[in-house]
């Protein structure tokens, strides 16, 4: 029996480092090939679909999976794509956002959609405050930053029209594997 408990241990740790590492590599995909430069002031904001695997991955499997695979997701662009300097801002605020999201939809007891809109609406003002601070912090200024809050908003709401008619429905089939 206690082998077999050793197996069960080794198969859940073994799936939990697959789906973790499959959503660190969806999320920094979706971000580093599927994405606009925003000609606004300062930042100017990037629109990208990174959330859309980080949305999926707070939904599907929860506010840890959903944590690490958007601050290391996301982090992993920011070092590798020149944008070396907000890679620990992206860290904390995005792996918040993945938190604070499964947490919401593992929580929150009404109806599961309107559980999933209140996450994104959450996950919203984490991002749109997080970056504005960040660039107050690295522009010194209290006024450029504002020119990124277009594009912030964009990016959660267009990922969250993307994830929400799909969420319900593979969420059935993430809880059968």
């Amino acid at each position: 029996m206690n082998v077999n408990m050793n197996q069960t241990v080794s198969r859940s740790t073994t799936k939990t480092l697959v789906i973790n590492a499959m959503f660190i590599a969806l999320t920094l995909v979706a971000t580093m090939f599927i994405n606009i430069r925003l000609p606004l002031v300062g930042n100017g904001g990037l629109i990208h679909l990174g959330n859309v695997p980080l949305f999926l991955a707070s939904f599907l499997y929860g506010r840890k999976t959903g944590a690490i695979a958007g601050a290391f997701g996301m982090g992993m662009f920011d070092l590798i794509s020149g944008w070396t300097a907000w890679a620990p801002f992206t860290f904390v605020i995005v792996g918040a956002m993945g938190y604070i999201a499964g947490l919401i939809v593992e929580k929150v007891r009404i109806n599961r959609t309107a559980a999933m809109i209140l996450a994104i609406l959450a996950a919203l003002v984490i991002k749109v405050v997080g970056y504005y601070f960040t660039e107050v912090l690295l522009f010194q200024n209290w006024i450029v930053p504002l020119g990124s809050i277009p594009g912030n908003i964009v990016q959660v709401v267009v990922a969250g029209i993307i994830v929400l008619p799909f969420a319900g429905r593979l969420k059935l089939l993430a809880d059968k594997f």
